[in-house]
């Protein structure tokens, strides 16, 4: 998934966003509270992870800019605040979940995937489509029980398909969610993804939508 990372330490950005990564996640990177409002006006992301303290505007401004506006992205926040009165006041103003500093990464990975899910309408973790079962978690990929070898894009692309499932996902949304900021994008990279997708998966999975996007076909194995 595609995350947007607003930190203002330089350390810890640094080591969440290598973190993230490794985890096979596209992370940008910002380091106040204007500069997320302009990224989120711009780009779309899976989900925020957002500190608190922040120059230009701190994190419960961007929530509530976030919401003002109608911008339903899912918040994870980075708190040192311990007490009850400091947690109520974030939830209370839009955020999802929170974690609390120091934490760890494995347990901050798995509530971002939770956040995903939930605002994608799927308690269940493992994604199901007929014989095809995807695994966030542990980026495992199953076509009728046996494993199927994809790159990290291939995996996040079939992801993205598989959480809309039936619906049609524009071009430009998927290069979104695929490419962090600063990233080379091939005229035909999307296409070759989707043709290596289709080669270990079946042909008869994906529908291209001429002039959209593409679609992830429901039972389509």
């Amino acid at each position: 998934m595609r995350v947007l990372l607003v930190e203002d330490d330089r350390l810890l950005g640094d080591g969440l966003k290598a973190g993230l990564q490794t985890l096979g996640h596209g992370v940008d990177w910002v380091r106040d509270g204007e500069a997320a409002l302009a990224a989120l006006d711009a780009e779309s992301f899976a989900a925020v992870v957002l500190d608190l303290g922040l120059p230009k505007c701190d994190g419960p401004g961007v929530l509530r800019g976030m919401r003002k506006r109608g911008d339903a992205t899912p918040v994870l926040v980075l708190t040192a605040r311990d007490d009850v009165r400091s947690k109520v006041d974030v939830l209370d103003l839009g955020a999802d979940d929170y974690v609390l500093k120091p934490f760890d990464l494995d347990e901050l990975a798995a509530r971002l995937r939770a956040l995903v899910r939930r605002a994608n309408g799927r308690p269940i973790p493992v994604l199901r489509n007929g014989r095809l079962e995807l695994n966030p978690a542990t980026r495992e990929v199953l076509l009728g029980g046996e494993p199927v070898s994809l790159t990290s894009r291939e995996f996040d692309l079939l992801s993205i398909l598989l959480e809309s499932c039936g619906r049609v996902r524009t071009r430009r949304t998927l290069e979104e969610h695929l490419y962090a900021w600063g990233e080379s994008i091939g005229s035909n990279a999307l296409e070759v993804h989707v043709h290596h997708l289709r080669r270990k998966i079946g042909s008869g999975m994906i529908r291209t939508v001429r002039g959209v996007g593409y679609m992830m076909i429901e039972d389509g194995v």
